[in-house]
C-alpha cells in the first residue's frame, strides 16, 4: 500500500536529516539532486525542519551566488550538547561537543590505583562538568562512555571485571545522578576503537573487519557485514585470554596471563625490547603505554636506515636491533591475528590501539607477511590512524547517533 501523507513526509524529513549528517550543510538544490524528490518536496520539508528548529540557515553557496537558492541548510549545532569519555585503568579522557560533533572542550585526568573509589570518581564527575562549562553548555544531552571490561548485552551496563578498579562501575551511576537529563551509554573501548575506524579511520572501505587493539593490554573487536558484533555475553573479542604458545602457562577464567595478552600487552612488549637492547623510550607521551613510545623509536630507526640504504645487516647495530625487535613483536602479533582469521575470515585485520598507530605501515608489512604464511585465507593488515584516540571519537559517534535519533523521532508522524 502507498504510504500515507504523513508517513510520506516523515520519510522524506528523516532522508534530509541523515543527508544533512552525513554531508554537511547542503542547499535545497543539493537536496533535491541527493533525494531525487521534487522541488516543491523539498522546500516543503526545509520548512518543516527549520519550523521545528533541527536545521537553520548556516550561510550561502558560491562567493557569486546570493538568494534563497544559494542558502546552505545545516543541522542546530548547539540544539544539544553531548560529551564522550574514555575510562581507563589509570585516568579519564573526555571531550564535549554540539549536534553535529564539532568539538568544544577537551580534558583529561590521571587516576592513580592508590585513591580510593570516592575520590576517584569524584574526580572524574568533576572532569566532565568543568568540560561542560568549559565548552559552554547548559546541559548534555546523551553521554558515550568508553570502558575496559564487558558489557552486558541486555542491561547495556558495565559488569563486575577483575583486575578493574571498582571506580570504574561507580562512575556511570554517578554520572546518571549528577547529570540527570542526560542519557549515559557504557561500551567496550575496542568496539568503540572500531565504529570510528569503520566511520573516519582504516576501515572505510570494509564491512568486515577485526580491530586487533594492542595498548595497555589486548582486545578485539569484530565487525562482520557492517554489523559490531557482541557475542553471547557481550565478551567477543576478549583476545587477551586465547590461549597461545610462547607463554609460560595457560590463561585462567579470571587472569588472561598465560594469554595472548602476554605476548602483545604493554608490559611483554617492553619487555621483549629490552631482551634486544632497547629502551628506555625517549621523549614518552603521558598516559600512552610504554610499548608504543619503544614501538614508535624502533619503526623511526629502521624507516630511517631504509631511506640511507643501509640494508644490509651489521650496517648499524641500532636499526639492527629495532629490525630484530619488530620482527618478534610481528611473530607475536601474527600469532593471535591468524587465529581470529581462520574462524572469522575477516579479510582485514586492523592494527589499533596506541602500539598500532605506533608500528604504522611497517609494523603491519610485517604482521602481513608472516599471516601469509600462517593463515589460506587473504587478508590485508591496515595499522590504524586514529590509535588511542578513536575511543574517543568512537564514543563520540555513538553519543551524537542516540542524541540524533532522539530528537530526529518527532519526524515519524
Amino acid at each position: 500500500m502507498p504510504a500515507s501523507p504523513s508517513t510520506a513526509r516523515a520519510i522524506n524529513d528523516r532522508l534530509a536529516l541523515r543527508l544533512l549528517q552525513d554531508e554537511g550543510p547542503l542547499t535545497a538544490g543539493q537536496l533535491k539532486q541527493l533525494t531525487g524528490l521534487s522541488r516543491p518536496t523539498v522546500a516543503d520539508l526545509v520548512e518543516r525542519l527549520t519550523a521545528s528548529g533541527l536545521i537553520e540557515v548556516v550561510g550561502e553557496a558560491g562567493e557569486q551566488r546570493r538568494g534563497p537558492n544559494a542558502r546552505l541548510h545545516g543541522i542546530v549545532a548547539d540544539r544539544a550538547h553531548l560529551a564522550a569519555l574514555d575510562v581507563r585503568t589509570e585516568g579519564v579522557a573526555v571531550l564535549v561537543s554540539d549536534l553535529v560533533g564539532r568539538v568544544l572542550a577537551e580534558a583529561s585526568v590521571p587516576i592513580g590505583g592508590d585513591i580510593g573509589t570516592g575520590p576517584a570518581v569524584e574526580q572524574a564527575v568533576t572532569l566532565v562538568e568543568r568540560a561542560v562549562k568549559e565548552a559552554g553548555a547548559d546541559r548534555l544531552h546523551t553521554v558515550g562512555i568508553g570502558a575496559p571490561g564487558l558489557i552486558d548485552p541486555a542491561s547495556g551496563e558495565l559488569r563486575d571485571s577483575s583486575g578493574l578498579p571498582a571506580w570504574h562501575r561507580r562512575l556511570v551511576a554517578a554520572l546518571q545522578e549528577r547529570l540527570p537529563a542526560a542519557r549515559v551509554t557504557v561500551e567496550n573501548e575496542t568496539n568503540l576503537a572500531a565504529l570510528a575506524e569503520q566511520r573516519e579511520g582504516v576501515a572505510r572501505d570494509r564491512d568486515t573487519f577485526v580491530l586487533l587493539w594492542l595498548g595497555h593490554g589486548t582486545g578485539a573487536a569484530v565487525v562482520l557485514d557492517g554489523t559490531l558484533r557482541r557475542g553471547a555475553s557481550g565478551g567477543t573479542g576478549e583476545i587477551g585470554f586465547l590461549p597461545v604458545p610462547g607463554t609460560t602457562g595457560l590463561p585462567s577464567a579470571t587472569d588472561c596471563e598465560g594469554g595472548f595478552h602476554s605476548l602483545a600487552g604493554s608490559a611483554a612488549v617492553a619487555a621483549l625490547a629490552r631482551e634486544h637492547g632497547l629502551g628506555p623510550a625517549p621523549d614518552p607521551v603521558p598516559g600512552e603505554p610504554e610499548a608504543a613510545g619503544l614501538v614508535r623509536a624502533a619503526v623511526a630507526r629502521v624507516d630511517a636506515a631504509a631511506g640511507d640504504g643501509r640494508d644490509a645487516p651489521g650496517s648499524d647495530s641500532g636499526s639492527d636491533s629495532s629490525a630484530r625487535f619488530l620482527d618478534s613483536l610481528a611473530d607475536r602479533l601474527a600469532i593471535g591475528a591468524a587465529s581470529v582469521v581462520a574462524v572469522l575470515d575477516p579479510g582485514c585485520v586492523v592494527l589499533g590501539g596506541e602500539v598500532g598507530r605506533a608500528g604504522g605501515e611497517t609494523l603491519a608489512a610485517r604482521v602481513a607477511q608472516r599471516l601469509r604464511r600462517m593463515a589460506p585465507l587473504p587478508t590485508q593488515v591496515r595499522p590504524s590512524p586514529l590509535g588511542g584516540a578513536a575511543v574517543l571519537r568512537g564514543a563520540l559517534l555513538t553519543a551524537r547517533e542516540s542524541a540524533q535519533a532522539e530528537l530526529f523521532a518527532g519526524r515519524d508522524g
